[in-house]
């Protein structure tokens, strides 16, 4: 092992426990962790057994739900306290295999997730989280304690359960335990109101019970949004100016308080559910926005700080921590792409770490839809025991025509199983619409997964023919079991008068040569190849106008994540980009564009016009096949639009049950 990540690879402790590194791995997951007797599945286990395997030091699970008596319903799962039986029997097994690794596991148990979502009971009666007109229930005095307790006595369980510490769920994304921290949420004038400490009373008392049932060395670790970046309600600050809820002062306090009633460990963020993006970031926001803010709360207390926020970054966190900016990072996405980050890392394997994009698609957004959440780049994720990879059982002869995403993700999961694979290409490099998508400054990750792709199958037995257009005969005349075709997408240009004229560029050809793009722009789509175009128009000082024909951007397609979409709007405003809404265009001219609104036209000044308005398949020669004797699958754009993630989960389900 090279010294070149030094900083990360030493042990620390929290309290008196002995970690092995400094990579933590973030609580992701919810009611897809349990089975139906009560404990942790099968398949959770293994999700994070692979984590332990992969060299994560310290482990914290999901959020994991203590009461049952007050809020109506979890949202997250069955608490323990039900069936501690079957919890105790699970979790025991879930220590045992991770600890084999060296892994420390902590359990995240929450009080509740209040006003972030309908029906759930909040310190007062204030909106709830994306449902206009709708006010959260109010807790009573005696729901509270109960609530209090109901944590002790399921850290007690976790305890038994072979568990090395619990954290606190969460004085962070606005759930109930940071509502009760925030003054303006907690509008409360008993002991749970009113003053700072009184507010963070209810964090203090979980304390309190727990080291009085777990004894004083065990470990008890906080969640903790230094800032939460809202303007108000439904509002996010983008540049943290006008901040109504916790300012970074206030959040420094809060974390010398927490020290003070006793807690071993801070895990720092920022943002809540009302500016989503400092949150759970989407891309456009830099790796590493937090570090700013964790040195103020390291510099202010005694006690382990660890750092989350786009940390996948071996260089910045070993920096982070070298310059005791943090004491170590928690990665939630980044360890769902590539469970073996930490291995990659410490063998100076580095390169070879399959990067999240920070997409949010499979993650939190499926998550939030109550479906089973995993990874874009990492079909395996969250579901390995089911949906690993397969050794084959017979070794086949398989073709991919199309060496966008959709085809090297086939490739690759075919021959890592032991398939003989053929890809053709008729471009002179892989990588298809990724190229183009990853053009933005934003989207090195993009860049990076096209690269990742193409280094991974040039390490195994796959056959890469590039600029090669093949045919129907030269296809029948191959001695293919298998052929998939990932033929991909083309952008769609409409039948528009004028649409010939020199100012009018696709966005495709607009991504691949930005020196096309002249200073006044009009975007026609407000979908987000559009709007995602503006921003980097926006940013390189061009006028930039998106003409979408819906009431909205953004409103029609594949759902945007919601922080992804809360971003671009705030970007939007902050970049002074302008968007005509329930326009459409009528006619192009060699100066601009004419647009229909409302029974009216009005002309638009522009130097370049970019169409994008949407893409469909490209023509497939699959159904012309005759003479074959493969068996032919569509995969990807080529099938069906979509997303990355949907690109790459087709290639791997495809390939894996060959």
């Amino acid at each position: 092992m090279g010294n070149s990540y030094e900083c990360l690879c030493k042990p620390f402790k929290i309290g008196s426990l002995t970690l092995k590194n400094r990579f933590c791995m973030a609580p992701i997951g919810g009611n897809q962790h349990y089975s139906a007797q009560g404990g942790f599945s099968e398949n959770a286990i293994q999700y994070l057994v692979e984590r332990a395997k992969g060299g994560f030091g310290l482990i914290f699970t999901g959020a994991i739900v203590s009461d049952y008596e007050v809020d109506p319903y979890s949202g997250i799962g069955p608490s323990p306290l039900q069936t501690p039986d079957a919890f105790k029997f699970s979790a025991t097994e879930l220590n045992e295999r991770a600890g084999a690794y060296g892994a420390k596991i902590f359990a995240q148990i929450t009080m509740g997730l209040g006003r972030n979502y309908p029906e759930l009971p909040a310190p007062s009666a204030v909106p709830v989280f994306g449902h206009a007109g709708m006010l959260s229930p109010v807790l009573t005095n005696e729901q509270i304690k109960k609530k209090i307790n109901a944590v002790v006595k399921t850290a007690k369980l976790a305890k038994e359960s072979g568990f090395s510490g619990v954290e606190v769920h969460a004085i962070h994304w606005g759930y109930l335990l940071d509502q009760f921290a925030m003054s303006f949420m907690n509008h409360r004038n008993d002991e749970y109101g009113g003053s700072l400490e009184n507010r963070l009373r209810a964090a203090k008392e979980i304390l309190e019970g727990i080291k009085q049932v777990c004894g004083k060395e065990y470990p008890v670790s906080m969640r903790l949004g230094l800032k939460t970046f809202i303007k108000g309600f439904g509002k996010a600050s983008l540049t943290g100016e006008e901040e109504v809820g916790r300012t970074l002062e206030e959040g420094i306090h809060i974390a010398k308080l927490l020290e003070g009633y006793g807690y071993d460990s801070l895990s720092v963020d920022a943002g809540v559910y009302d500016s989503f993006y400092y949150a759970c970031p989407p891309m456009y926001m830099p790796k590493g926005y937090t570090i700013a803010l964790a040195e103020k709360a390291k510099a202010a207390v005694h006690i382990p700080i660890l750092g989350g926020g786009r940390m996948n970054d071996p260089d910045l966190a070993e920096a982070a921590i070298r310059d005791g900016k943090v004491d170590a990072i928690v990665m939630g996405r980044a360890a769902l792409a590539d469970p073996n980050y930490p291995n990659k890392v410490i063998t100076g394997q580095s390169d070879k770490i399959r990067p999240c994009l920070a997409c949010n698609q499979a993650c939190i957004t499926r998550l939030q839809q109550g479906l089973q959440p995993g990874c874009a780049v990492n079909p395996a994720a969250m579901r390995e025991s089911r949906h690993g990879l397969k050794p084959s059982l017979q070794t086949k002869e398989v073709v991919v025509v199309g060496g966008g995403i959709a085809g090297m993700e086939a490739a690759r999961t075919a021959a890592k199983r032991g398939h003989h694979v053929t890809l053709f290409e008729k471009q002179k490099t892989l990588g298809g619409n990724l190229i183009p998508g990853g053009s933005h400054k934003f989207k090195t990750e993009v860049r990076d997964l096209n690269a990742w792709y193409q280094r991974e199958l040039a390490e195994l037995p796959v056959t890469i023919k590039l600029g090669t257009k093949i045919d129907t005969e030269q296809l029948e005349k191959l001695p293919a079991d298998v052929m998939i075709f990932a033929v991909g997408a083309e952008p769609i240009i409409p039948e528009i008068s004028g649409i010939e004229q020199n100012i009018v560029i696709g966005c495709i050809d607009a991504l691949n040569h930005p020196e096309k793009i002249g200073d006044k722009v009009v975007i026609v789509g407000g979908g987000l190849v559009g709007c995602e175009m503006a921003l980097t128009y926006a940013e390189k000082g061009h006028d930039v106008t998106v003409v979408e024909a819906l009431d909205s951007i953004l409103s029609a397609g594949i759902p945007v994540p919601v922080p992804n979409r809360q971003m671009i709007f705030d970007l939007f405003e902050h970049h002074h980009i302008k968007v005509l809404n329930g326009h459409k265009i009528v006619k192009i001219k060699d100066h601009g564009i004419v647009l229909a609104a409302d029974g009216s036209e009005m002309d638009i000044q522009a130097d370049s016009v970019v169409i994008a308005v949407g893409f469909r398949p490209r023509k497939s020669i699959a159904s012309e096949l005759k003479q074959s004797r493969a068996v032919v699958y569509e995969i990807g754009d080529g099938r069906q639009v979509g997303t990355i993630m949907k690109a790459i989960w087709d290639g791997y389900e495809i390939a894996n049950n060959i």
